[in-house]
């Protein structure tokens, strides 16, 4: 699981910042790269050593019994199909690659920045297979398609190496909740089964206290000088080239359910909720916007000049 599960981080880190600027980790090539290599670290594991899931089994909802009702999940409907992928099965796996009649998609989690995407994996008419490639990039997953070797950015939504370096992955929506809002919005639900194949422990969380203390294990390009604890939950967004951060914490004591807001002159609409502890951004047309759910401090090392949202009641 990262540098913590291999070495103690100190250590690790001494010998990571050695490699930073190789050309080579891990197995992949990073002579082609399209961003600064020293801001790619290898988190421990080698490529693969994080087994993504590629042939995942489901089950019904009643039959779920190892959730809780405020254990985190991410959620999607695609046909009318609702799917969920627990967290606790996520941390220990980070990608499944799945499929929901003609649409071929590939669900990814980030435990180092708690953050959750899905992204369609027909890609320039190409449907891609992705594994862990065990590098990280400012903290966040590095994907690879087993097609080309590629490495793919999680959070920027783009391969930054390789056969498809600069291509844009097509982010399809995602709800990242708790087990009951989404059973209770998702009666029929089909939830991912512990069967995987794999002998983990999916009562437990590898990252112990991590999702709450101050610290993070990998440099990442840009600190935002304490404006928010770095584990703060942000809803982040983008429209066209900007971005806007909605921090839980203001969202929470703002209290509104649902209000307007605009970005790069679209007006669209916030939808908090307090009980899956969860926020979604749709436009007037009611479509999702590009967003995520993750820790404060991922989505300022990736937007350093993102808006903030604000609230006039707050101090």
């Amino acid at each position: 699981m990262y540098a913590l599960f291999f070495f103690p981080v100190a250590i690790y880190l001494f010998f990571a910042c050695l490699t930073a600027h190789a050309q080579e980790k891990n197995g992949f090539t990073l002579t082609d790269t399209i961003i600064d290599n020293s801001l790619i670290f290898s988190g421990g594991p080698p490529k693969d050593g994080i087994p993504a899931l590629d042939a995942p089994k489901f089950i019904p909802a009643d039959s779920a019994h190892y959730l809780n009702d405020h254990d985190r999940v991410l959620g999607l409907v695609i046909d009318g199909q609702a799917k969920v992928y627990p967290i606790n099965i996520l941390n220990w796996h980070e990608i499944v690659n799945d499929r929901i009649g003609s649409t071929s998609y590939v669900v990814t989690y980030c435990p180092l920045c708690g953050t959750g995407a899905v992204f369609d994996a027909d890609i320039n008419g190409r449907t891609l297979n992705f594994g862990v490639s065990g590098l990280l990039y400012n903290s966040d997953v590095l994907l690879y398609d087993r097609q080309t070797d590629s490495l793919w950015s999680q959070i920027r939504g783009q391969s930054i190496s390789g056969t498809f370096a600069g291509v844009n992955l097509s982010w399809l929506p995602v709800t990242h909740t708790t087990w009951q809002r989404w059973r209770q919005d998702h009666p029929g639900t089909l939830v991912l089964s512990e069967d995987t194949g794999y002998d983990r422990d999916y009562r437990r969380n590898p990252y112990g206290n991590y999702d709450t203390s101050a610290t993070f294990y990998f440099p990442v390009e840009h600190e935002d000088n304490n404006l928010f604890h770095p584990k703060e939950t942000v809803l982040g967004i983008t429209v066209g080239s900007q971005q806007k951060a909605f921090p839980f914490s203001i969202l929470q004591a703002q209290g509104e359910k649902e209000f307007r807001d605009s970005l790069g002159g679209m007006v669209y609409t916030i939808h908090w909720d307090e009980q899956g502890y969860s926020a979604r951004a749709i436009d007037l047309n009611g479509e999702p916007l590009q967003q995520i759910l993750g820790f404060w401090f991922a989505w300022y090392a990736f937007h350093p000049d993102t808006e903030i949202y604000s609230w006039e009641g707050g101090e």
